[in-house]
């Protein structure tokens, strides 16, 4: 095990190298990135917390990148194989976008690893989840680069917001990915399907959402509130996907008085 506070890499089950960081002291929180970003998702937020975990998911950062299946069991997977390197038996974990996802899977098939479980921005998957509409999907993928990006940039935060914080934003992908690892990526958020083991999550369970998010619609999170046992909800109002960075301090003290 590395010195922490630190960085390093665990290994997992199929010998791919996943790197992690973990900063602070006290119960580790450990936080999942969305689809196609690394641990640097976390840049404004980790230091609400007093001690934190990340990773970067194969196939960004400073893991190694598998020309092979990706899926968000198997990231989830992953997860575990940081945790067990670094020695930590139960951790709190919040997974935002698809970090949710995976989250849900840590939650469910590895309960006595996880005491409490945030869920933000994500949907449960499958025909239950709420899909994008296809305006959304057409606008992320027709449009030149640069178009992209600002059309992703405005899912991300309102255009208030992004007047007064102009950047950089470290939500809208990792550089660097292998384009086998994009499409990896995109196929594990789109064929998540976590539906039918949700009731099985046996972790207090809070869900965060914005209520003006187009990219995860909102309607995901009462499902994910009503499907959990012991699950509690709240909404930000006039928030988009990356409320968890808007929204703060707000958002984190609402995370911090949930962990407790």
């Amino acid at each position: 095990m590395s010195t922490l506070p630190g960085t390093g890499h665990a290994v997992a089950a199929d010998g791919t190298r996943l790197a992690y960081q973990w900063h602070g002291t006290g119960r580790p929180l450990m936080l999942l990135a969305g689809q196609a970003n690394d641990h640097t998702w976390w840049d404004r937020t980790r230091g609400d917390f007093p001690s934190t975990i990340t990773m970067d998911y194969r196939g960004t950062g400073a893991s190694d990148a598998p020309d092979s299946a990706y899926s968000t069991t198997g990231f989830a997977d992953d997860v575990i194989a940081v945790l067990d390197e670094l020695g930590v038996g139960e951790a709190d974990v919040y997974g935002t976008s698809m970090g949710g996802r995976v989250a849900q899977w840590v939650a469910a098939r590895y309960p006595d690893r996880v005491r409490r479980l945030v869920l933000g921005c994500t949907t449960p998957g499958g025909k239950h989840g709420v899909e994008r509409s296809n305006d959304v999907r057409l606008a992320l993928a027709k449009r030149s680069s640069v178009q992209a990006r600002e059309t992703l940039e405005d899912l991300m935060y309102t255009p208030a917001w992004r007047a007064a914080n102009p950047g950089p934003y470290r939500v809208l992908g990792a550089h660097g990915m292998p384009p086998h690892a994009v499409r990896g990526h995109l196929v594990a958020s789109n064929t998540h399907d976590a539906w039918d083991v949700l009731p099985e999550i046996t972790a207090p369970t809070l869900v965060l959402h914005g209520d003006d998010d187009l990219l995860a619609p909102v309607a995901n999170a009462p499902l994910l509130t009503e499907r959990i046992p012991d699950a509690r909800m709240h909404l930000f109002a006039g928030a988009r996907h990356a409320y968890f960075d808007e929204c703060r301090p707000t958002s984190s003290d609402l995370v911090s008085d949930f962990l407790g």
